[in-house]
């Protein structure tokens, strides 16, 4: 049987973790942070402290992909911790709730910054309420809400995955230059803000009048470290891919650690720019706060300039997601005869053609049903759970393949990983407790982590019913 080709380089693989990290979180979530946060320091304290957790995850997880450097990554990862059966539910979780929910909330960013030059067309109110979905203990769901945006996000997660269904080196190809054209964006942002002279240090210092404090703040700092997250998430991609890198066992944790402390040292400087121009309440209303800051610096033109940049880089990021995320759907039909479709290589590209469709076609279901904010807070919350169980399972391979060859080994065992286990448990907590808070009092229209434990739990019944059709 022929395998996908080791066509990946080291180059290439650290812009698939820059470029699948930095693209549209930075550009959308400081302004909710600093609405929930209300103090600077606080807002930029996020950006460090999610970025060190999510490089504890990260590490941990490059031991276990340095040990098997297979195409699938988490779920390969996986059937050697927990076995077949949480391989095929967090394979499923990926297909249906955070590998396709995450390329859908990224392409949704595009379109909306697109926004920013077109006025997208809109169906009235009545509209939007006649056309829903009721989902039990959930919420409500309204399809046709902001329906421009969503055509658009369409058609750039098709464009895109038509792109990677073609060539593996074409959209390995694209990545490099979209993530190029991303870092001078940022570097244009950050060096042009904090160095024109038309900002304030004294911003830094001030607050939102009623400023959460007390359990209050614990609860405010656990959902703006959510939006953190979804900014950092995307490191993972480079372990789907891995059986098409060059050398993977010293790339790989190599590309993690050098692309994630480089985006943490980006967030955090991007921060202090859109500080620097921008007082906390400006910041909390701001709908485009790339392109707001860098009006106050540049006048209008300039803002223009950084929006269209802004949708390189968000293009960016969700190229590196079509990429890597379609690579799990790919592993899970070559073990599970129900999805045997998704597992068949495209003889003539050489790409996983059949996932890449499977995948494409999801996303676009959910870029209907959902909106950002839904799209991001669900898929954090399911994605996190595993991202868990995944740093928890490096105990477990220690201690069930003791004389398997690692050529990495996690720094700072045991404490890395046991550290980030912990987290993960009081993140989830947090956050299950706060989104039934906010829905019981009507300030969000559904429970976002039920929708994606729902979606998730599906996946067991249709794993036995598919182990009992494969047989």
């Amino acid at each position: 049987m022929a395998k996908l080709q080791r066509t990946l380089r080291f180059r290439t693989t650290v812009a698939i973790v820059v470029g699948g990290v930095i693209g549209s979180g930075i550009f959308m979530k400081p302004a909710l942070m600093a609405g929930q946060l209300g103090a600077p320091w606080l807002l930029l304290s996020i950006w460090v402290v999610a970025g060190l957790i999510t490089l504890f995850g990260a590490l941990s997880n490059a031991e276990v992909a340095a040990m098997f450097p297979e195409t699938g990554g988490q779920y390969i990862f996986f059937q050697k911790m927990y076995g077949n059966a949480f391989a095929f539910v967090y394979g499923w979780a990926a297909f249906a709730v955070f590998n396709t929910a995450g390329n859908a909330s990224i392409a949704y960013v595009f379109a909306q910054y697109t926004n920013y030059f077109i006025a997208l067309p809109q169906c009235s109110a009545a509209t939007v309420q006649a056309v829903h979905v009721t989902i039990p203990l959930v919420g409500t769901i309204y399809p046709l809400n902001h329906i421009g945006v969503k055509l658009l996000t369409i058609a750039l997660v098709l464009v895109l995955t038509w792109v990677n269904y073609r060539s593996v080196r074409q959209g390995g190809a694209i990545q490099r230059v979209l993530t190029a054209l991303k870092s001078v964006a940022i570097v244009l942002l950050i060096g042009g803000i904090l160095f024109s002279g038309k900002g304030h240090w004294h911003h830094l210092q001030e607050h939102l009048p009623g400023a959460p404090t007390g359990w209050a703040l614990v609860g405010a700092y656990m959902a703006a470290l959510a939006g953190a997250f979804w900014a950092y998430d995307g490191w993972n991609n480079i372990t789907f891919v891995a059986g098409e890198i060059q050398q993977p066992q010293r790339n790989i944790p190599k590309s993690l650690l050098i692309g994630l402390f480089f985006c943490m040292v980006v967030y955090a400087l991007v921060n202090l720019a859109y500080l620097y121009v921008l007082p906390i309440h400006r910041l909390a209303l701001s709908a485009f706060v790339a392109s707001d800051a860098a009006t106050v610096v540049w006048g209008t033109l300039g803002g223009s300039i950084i929006a269209l940049m802004v949708i390189f880089s968000i293009i960016s990021t969700t190229n590196a997601n079509v990429l890597a995320t379609a690579r799990v759907t790919y592993a899970m039909g070559t073990e599970n005869r129900w999805f045997a479709w998704a597992g068949k290589m495209q003889p003539k590209y050489h790409t996983p053609g059949n996932a890449l469709i499977t995948n494409a076609v999801w996303t676009v279901m959910l870029i209907l049903s959902g909106s950002f904010d839904m799209l991001t807070d669900m898929l954090i919350f399911v994605s996190w759970f595993f991202y868990g169980m995944s740093a928890l399972g490096v105990f477990i391979l220690r201690s069930k393949m003791k004389d398997t060859p690692r050529p990495y080994r996690v720094f700072g065992y045991p404490f890395v990983p046991l550290l980030f286990v912990a987290f993960v448990t009081f993140f989830l907590s947090a956050t299950l407790y706060t989104d039934i808070m906010q829905y019981r009092s009507g300030q969000a229209p559904i429970i976002n982590s039920f929708l994606g434990i729902l979606i998730t739990a599906v996946g067991i019944p249709v794993y036995f019913f598919s182990k009992k059709k494969g047989k």
